[in-house]
C-alpha cells in the first residue's frame, strides 16, 4: 500500500526523532538500522542481563554476515544465499523472504512500513515491511555491501547508500528516484553516517568525505591515512573510525584534522566503533576488543579473543556485546572489559549485534540468525 508523501514524512520523522538522531543512544524498543541510528554510534539505552541463553535460532543455511534490524515485532536480515528474510522477534518464525540476485551483506534499514537494504547484485531494494513485497529497486553500478542510512529533507525522506561504483547515492524513499550522487575515487564499503546536515564516510580512496545532504556536494575532504572499510561513527562534530594502516583515529570535522590517534599493534581495523559519552569501543584484526577514552584516545582496556574482531560492538548500558572470528559472541563489562558471558556458534561471527528489549540478535557464518534472551543464573554443578 502506498503512503501519501506527507503522511510518510510525518511518521518517518517520528521514527527518526525517537530512534536515531539523539546524540548518545537509541530507544530500547527497536534497533531499526545498522548501529542503531543515523550517527552510527552503536549505543542503546537498553540494558542486558548477565545471564543469557538462546531464545531461538533460525537456520538460513548460508553465512549470515548482515547485521539484523529489529522493529515492529520483526527481525530483518540478509544472507549469502541472496535472501532478505523477516522473522517474528518473539520466536524466530519466518514471516516472509525476498530473493535478490546475489549475497546480501548489507544491513537493513526499517523505516515506517518499509525495509531498505542493498545487495551484492548492485541494487538497493525497498520492500513492504509486512509482506516483503517489492516497492521499488534502484540500481547502482556495483555491489552494495554497506547499510543504507536516512535523511529527512522537508516533507520527504531520503535514503543514502554507498556502492563499489565509487559513488554515494541519494534516492527518494517513497519512489526510489535518484536525487543526487557523489563520486569518490574508489570503493565505498561502509555505511555513511548522517549528522549535522552532512553525510560522513570513508572509502578505499583513504579519504574521509563530508557531503552536504541537501545538495550532494563536498563540504570537506580529510586524509584518513589509509583506506577505510569500516563505517564511521559521528558525534559532536567528531568522526571515529579505524583504517587499514593499523590506526584508529578521531577526526575533528570542523577543523578537518586529527584530534587523536590510537595505535597498538600492526593490525588493521574493520570493525565500526560504539561511541558512548566517554568511551569508544571497537574490534581489531589483532583479535582484540579495544576501549579508549573518547576525549583523548587513551587506552582504558583490551579484551583478547581467539580470532579477528570485524564485528562491530554495541554498548548497552554497562555492557558491551560483540562477535569474533573465533566463533563466539561475547558479553563484556563496559567499565573494565572483563568477560561476563559468551556463546560459541562454531563458525566466525562477522555480523554485528542488534539489541532490542533486553535481547541480542546476531548472525553467524554457521548459517544461523540467533536471538539471546535472559536466562536464570547457573546454580551448583551448573544447574539452574
Amino acid at each position: 500500500m502506498k503512503l501519501e508523501r506527507s503522511r510518510f514524512a510525518r511518521i518517518a520523522g517520528a521514527v527518526v526523532s525517537l530512534c536515531g538522531l539523539i546524540a548518545v543512544s537509541v530507544c530500547a524498543a527497536d534497533w531499526p538500522m545498522f548501529r542503531g541510528g543515523p550517527g552510527l554510534l552503536g549505543v542503546t539505552t537498553n540494558s542486558l542481563p548477565e545471564h543469557l541463553a538462546v531464545a531461538w535460532s533460525y537456520k538460513a543455511g548460508t553465512a549470515v554476515k548482515s547485521s539484523p534490524a529489529v522493529s515492529n515485532g520483526l527481525v530483518v536480515f540478509g544472507a549469502d544465499d541472496g535472501f532478505i528474510r523477516a522473522l517474528a522477534a518473539t520466536n524466530g518464525a519466518l514471516v516472509w523472504q525476498f530473493k535478490t540476485g546475489d549475497a546480501v551483506e548489507s544491513s537493513p534499514l526499517i523505516l515506517d512500513n518499509r525495509v531498505f537494504v542493498g545487495s551484492n547484485d548492485g541494487k538497493l531494494y525497498a520492500l513492504e515491511l509486512a509482506s516483503g513485497k517489492l516497492a521499488w529497486a534502484y540500481e547502482t553500478g556495483d555491489k552494495i555491501p554497506g547499510a543504507p542510512n536516512l535523511h529527512r529533507q522537508g516533507e520527504s525522506m531520503r535514503i543514502l547508500v554507498g556502492s563499489y561504483d565509487f559513488k554515494l547515492h541519494c534516492v527518494d524513499a517513497l519512489s526510489g528516484k535518484l536525487i543526487w550522487t557523489y563520486e569518490t575515487a574508489n570503493y565505498i564499503n561502509g555505511s555513511p553516517a548522517v549528522a549535522a546536515g552532512q553525510a560522513v564516510f570513508g572509502g578505499c580512496d583513504a579519504v574521509l568525505h563530508s557531503v552536504d545532504l541537501d545538495k550532494g556536494i563536498k563540504i570537506k575532504e580529510t586524509e584518513a591515512g589509509a583506506y577505510v572499510a569500516a563505517s564511521v561513527a559521528v558525534a559532536d562534530d567528531k568522526a571515529y573510525f579505524g583504517h587499514y594502516q593499523n590506526e584508529f583515529v578521531c577526526i575533528d570535522l570542523k577543523l578537518g584534522k586529527r584530534a587523536w590517534t590510537y595505535k597498538d599493534r600492526e593490525f588493521p581495523y574493520f570493525s565500526s566503533p560504539a561511541v558512548t559519552a566517554d568511551k569508544v569501543v571497537f574490534g581489531g584484526q589483532d583479535k582484540k576488543v579495544h576501549c579508549v577514552e573518547r576525549a583523548t584516545g587513551k587506552l582504558i582496556w583490551k579484551f583478547a579473543t581467539r580470532g579477528k574482531v570485524d564485528s562491530s560492538p554495541v554498548a548497552a548500558g554497562d555492557k558491551v556485546v560483540v562477535g569474533s572470528a573465533d566463533g563466539k559472541i561475547y558479553l563484556l563489562s563496559l567499565a573494565d572489559g572483563h568477560e561476563l558471558w559468551s556463546y560459541d556458534t562454531g563458525q566466525a561471527v562477522e555480523s554485528s549485534p542488534a539489541v532490542a528489549e533486553g535481547r541480542i540478535y546476531i548472525g553467524s557464518n554457521d548459517g544461523k540468525l540467533y536471538c539471546f534472551a535472559s536466562a536464570p543464573p547457573a546454580g551448583p554443578a551448573g544447574k539452574p
